[in-house]
């Protein structure tokens, strides 16, 4: 019987817990949830005997490798995997994958909303903005850039987005006007909706040459990844324009600063929101678990990232 082992610092909720137990246990797989664990060395002692492993925001490093003799693969549920040492998975023969997708609209529900929030002031009273009529901007037109872009069109905004990595007439078709640069980008919209993913080449690249090209009271709003911000430039950007916004529902490391400082200029969740509903729980919960079972009975690999 293959073991499976859910280890989610963050639980999943109790709904997506008990389609997860379903799922493997019509395929007669045994599945244990470690859940809310104190520290990552009762994490490493607890992966012993799994040959599979589903994970959230928790961080599989070399020695969680190491200690898992009989692990197979590991599915992150949600987009992101860059809590996840791709390099000693691949060295020990673990395939690695996520589920894109599934957390997609949550995501950009969030994103929506945070701008809703800060544009009528955080609703403290006083007047605000409307977004209607405003230009939009998505920095990485995937799955929740594709969200955020139907979402907005509700609100009467006015879409553009950049993504090299994305045909431009695929999103002409979609009703979004594509930039041909970040750069064009930053300085045509309102609001810029951040979604790249945290890697070698995008890490701190949210700095000062991007930011300083956005116009009077534009807002930044990031629901991707802290790491893809240049926070000291970001600091300066704040400094220079007296009118510029960001919120996240990744806090800085600098948060206390940015918030003493920049007061209702910014604003963060208390912990990273985006995939926090029901439903993303549900979907992602499931589709990791379906995905290991499609792996072990028959080696699909479609979603591997290593």
């Amino acid at each position: 019987m293959t073991k499976v082992l859910v280890a989610t610092v963050k639980p999943f909720a109790a709904a997506a817990v008990e389609q997860i137990k379903a799922v493997f246990a019509e395929a007669n797989y045994e599945c244990n949830f470690f859940e809310k664990y104190a520290s990552q060395e009762d994490f490493v002692a607890a992966v012993g005997e799994a040959e599979a492993l589903i994970i959230r925001s928790d961080k599989v490093t070399p020695e969680v490798i190491e200690a898992a003799k009989a692990l197979k693969i590991v599915v992150r549920a949600g987009a992101g995997f860059d809590n996840v040492n791709l390099e000693a998975a691949t060295a020990n023969d673990v395939v690695v994958m996520n589920t894109p997708g599934q957390n997609s609209n949550a995501v950009a529900e969030l994103a929506l909303g945070m701008m809703v929030y800060q544009a009528r002031n955080q609703f403290k009273g006083s007047s605000g903005t409307e977004l209607f009529g405003k230009k939009l901007g998505i920095h990485a037109y995937g799955n929740v850039g594709k969200h955020v872009a139907r979402i907005a069109k509700g609100f009467g905004m006015e879409i553009y987005a950049f993504d090299p990595f994305i045909p431009k007439d695929s999103m002409e078709a979609e009703g979004v006007i594509v930039c041909d640069s970040a750069e064009k980008l930053y300085e045509t919209c309102d609001y810029i909706s951040l979604h790249i993913p945290s890697n070698a080449q995008t890490k701190q690249s949210i700095g000062y040459d991007l930011l300083s090209k956005m116009k009077a009271g534009a807002m930044l709003v990031n629901t991707a990844r802290k790491e893809v911000i240049h926070e000291d430039e970001m600091v300066k950007i704040f400094e220079e324009k007296d009118s510029f916004q960001y919120v996240s529902d990744i806090a800085p490391d600098n948060r206390e600063v940015m918030e003493e400082r920049f007061g209702d200029r910014c604003f963060f969740t208390p912990k990273k929101m985006g995939a926090q509903t029901a439903e993303a729980n549900i979907n992602a919960g499931i589709a990791a678990a379906r995905q290991i079972i499609g792996f072990i009975e028959n080696g699909d690999t479609t979603f591997k990232v290593n």
